[in-house]
């Protein structure tokens, strides 16, 4: 009999690699396919920004004190800046900071 132990993991691994190609070859193959214009255009350009935003505001709603001031700090260096990683990099350092004192 076969050790399965010893074939798993490469099966796991072999599964996980053919997913993230078709997710890779699906999203090609569909955003081909899709409006370059109109109101589905806009919305489709808009969607990041609102997937972030929402989120941003998941855990903000079950975060506490930390997670709050860290995004305060977050938004002073975006308004101060307009740079994405300082931006990230002052949210996740300002939350770090935080959790650790309170």
């Amino acid at each position: 009999m076969a050790d399965p132990a010893g074939t798993a993991p490469w099966l796991l691994i072999a599964g996980l690699a053919g997913g993230t190609f078709a997710l890779r070859l699906g999203g090609y193959l569909i955003g081909a396919r899709l409006p370059r214009e109109g109101r589905w255009a806009r919305a489709f350009t808009a969607l990041p920004g609102c997937l972030l935003s929402a989120l941003v505001a998941t855990s903000l709603a079950q975060g506490g004190p930390p997670e709050w001031l860290a995004a305060g700090a977050a938004l002073l260096v975006a308004m101060l800046t307009r740079n994405l990683p300082l931006t990230m990099l002052a949210g996740v350092g300002a939350v770090w900071l935080l959790r650790g004192l309170f």
